[in-house]
């Protein structure tokens, strides 16, 4: 009789415990019930600079850090991803995730954007103010997210231009480290193109200094009278009325 009565205590004490390891993920359940789940604001991070550095030449990688588990924030339905004005998306950097309803929470992951790819590199040492040509110039491989803005990827990009300063071998070329070719060259005659609302008129003139594509230049018109306008391909130069 007395083996009966453990026996029945020791099932009773087995379905209770069961019982209480069924409880015990329900109460869990019901406890997160309205709370953001936290890990997945990693992938809301991820995909938010994935997306932004898909214009990035190379093979871009994303590693978002961690988030602190212990912060307990209200469900949001959709998470928005944001930088700072100026941020990069790239190289290190800090993304915010916020909400704004039901209830407005943000928060700010960490994260290391690398991308690896071909750059322009000085072959040789470069001198100031000489044109480059290809010779002088070589492709090397690493990531350009840690490197400064303008960073040159396409050799074509540098071939013509010439360095502000002068550059020892191995030097990683920069768009504000070069001069752009000239397209007009002072003395140069030019064709002046007079633009205004329904009209265009044309006459010719001459450069007083040299300029690259897009850059102001001023020109001399055969009455002396001296305007500035933009210097284009082929000896134009625009001037917008």
């Amino acid at each position: 009789m007395k083996r009966q009565i453990v026996a029945v205590s020791m099932l009773a004490l087995m379905f209770g415990s069961a019982q209480a390891q069924v409880a015990k993920p329900a109460a869990q359940a019901q406890a997160a019930a309205g709370r953001q789940n936290i890990p997945a604001l990693r992938g809301v991070v991820e995909q938010y600079l994935q997306t932004q550095s898909a214009g990035l030449p190379g093979t871009v990688s994303v590693k978002v850090g961690p988030v602190d588990q212990r912060l307990s924030l209200a469900a949001c339905p959709a998470p928005e991803a944001f930088q700072q004005p100026g941020a990069r998306p790239w190289g290190k950097t800090t993304v915010g995730v916020r909400c704004t309803a039901p209830t407005a929470w943000t928060i700010y992951i960490q994260a290391q954007v690398s991308v690896m790819a071909e750059y322009v590199v000085a072959a040789v040492p470069l001198a100031q103010g000489q044109p480059l040509e290809q010779g002088q110039l070589a492709m090397m491989k690493g990531d350009i997210a840690a490197m400064p803005n303008g960073i040159i990827t396409d050799m074509g990009q540098a071939i013509g231009r010439t360095p502000l300063v002068s550059f020892p071998a191995g030097t990683a070329l920069r768009v504000d480290t070069l001069r752009s070719r000239p397209v007009v060259q002072q003395n140069q005659a030019v064709q002046l193109v007079s633009r205004g609302a329904g009209f265009s008129v044309s006459s010719e003139g001459k450069a007083i200094n040299n300029a690259g594509e897009g850059q102001v230049v001023q020109v001399r018109t055969k009455s002396g009278i001296v305007v500035s306008g933009t210097a284009r391909s082929g000896g134009t130069v625009e001037v917008v009325l």
